[in-house]
């Protein structure tokens, strides 16, 4: 009888496993093999940017937003982070398990790699990274993308006036500096009230809902220099929450605005100040009018540093504090792999359809200047 069960049971099984790896061998092979044709579609979408806005962006991506966000934002905690800390521990469990494969299978080994990397790949395009390839925004609300330093003096002498004027309803003295009263969550639901009032004036500014939390990742992000970044696998809005409040505001709006569908940083800069100017709250609009003057002095002083000088003369004594306060916060976290990290980040946004890369934050300019000359600040 034991015999009987070893030559028709157990021999078949066997089999069976073995067949069993075959077939998924082969699976790896083509998940690795569809990693060049994501390649190659991706390269073809560059040119087809109106595609991708009406099949992707607005049409299978509110859908992947709604699904994600119902099923992540219940949850206090950053289960995005939690996915990517139980990530690195199991790629790293996985590396030191296989390592000896680098010398026996090598080829098994780089297949296995090739295959997740593969998959991922598949799923950061699929859940958000498409976004990347959508009609840039000045083309769908019609705005300029260039402008003279003639026009940025005008638009910053007008944000210095009207952040002035804000800071004094706030402060009621021009030498103190404005420190943000509101906590985390506080500041994550008067954000969501900025965007339900932008929707009146941009019906696709339509938020999702409650998904921005606190980073696990805070203290890292400090060092490399990043204010939050946006989960593609969770659509959690990730915000480092040890940087200054004032800067948090902006911040949060900037993620939540990667949130709608907006991957372009500059694009992402440009939708939070919208949302923060037409927030009800006057801190809110002090924070929006405050960060465009922060990157439009930037870039006049790349300009004309005569005429910086001046205008940085023009404000008040309190906001000047705030930025000195803001920038010395970020001085403090100053260490020697935080330009590489940058430059690192700056290569992935490259990669993913913005040639500017890192620098697509401060281009956010062109985009700011057009709009507020169209609506005449």
């Amino acid at each position: 009888m034991f015999f009987i069960v070893q030559r028709y049971v157990l021999l078949p099984i066997h089999k069976l496993k073995l067949l069993h790896l075959r077939v998924t061998k082969k699976l790896k092979y083509l998940i690795t093999l569809s990693l060049l044709f994501q390649y190659i579609g991706l390269f073809l979408l560059k040119n087809n940017s109106g595609f991708v806005e009406q099949y992707y962006s607005k049409g299978l991506y509110p859908i992947i937003s709604k699904l994600l966000n119902t099923s992540f934002k219940w949850s206090p905690v950053s289960l995005g982070d939690l996915l990517y800390i139980a990530a690195i521990i199991y790629m790293t469990k996985w590396i030191i398990m296989n390592w000896k494969r680098v010398r026996t299978q090598p080829k098994v080994f780089v297949l296995d790699i090739l295959t997740s990397l593969s998959v991922v790949y598949f799923l950061f395009h699929f859940c958000w990274g498409l976004n990347y390839y959508r009609d840039s925004l000045h083309v769908t609300l019609n705005l300029k993308t260039t402008y003279t330093t003639k026009e940025l003096k005008i638009i910053t002498s007008k944000l210095v006036s009207k952040t002035n004027s804000l800071h004094l309803s706030i402060a009621n003295d021009s030498f103190q500096k404005i420190d943000t009263p509101y906590s985390f969550n506080e500041m994550v639901i008067l954000s969501q009230q900025g965007f339900r009032q932008l929707e009146s004036e941009y019906p696709n500014f339509i938020h999702p809902g409650k998904n921005t939390k606190k980073s696990l990742f805070s203290t890292p992000l400090t060092y490399m220099g990043f204010g939050g970044y946006l989960n593609p696998f969770t659509l959690e809005a990730q915000v480092n929450s040890i940087m200054p409040k004032s800067s948090m505001i902006t911040t949060i709006a900037h993620e939540q605005a990667h949130q709608l569908g907006y991957a372009a940083e500059n694009e992402a800069n440009f939708i939070g100040f919208l949302a923060c100017i037409h927030n009800n709250d006057l801190y809110y609009k002090y924070a929006g009018y405050a960060f465009a003057l922060r990157y439009c002095l930037i870039e006049l002083s790349r300009r004309d540093i005569d005429c910086y000088n001046n205008t940085v003369g023009l404000i008040h004594p309190g906001i000047l504090k705030k930025f000195k306060e803001t920038s010395e916060f970020w001085k403090a976290y100053n260490n020697p792999l935080e330009p590489l990290i940058k430059r690192v980040y700056s290569s992935f946004l490259i990669a993913n359809n913005q040639k500017k890369g890192i620098e697509s934050y401060n281009y956010y300019v062109a985009l700011l200047v057009g709009y507020l000359q169209q609506n005449n600040l």
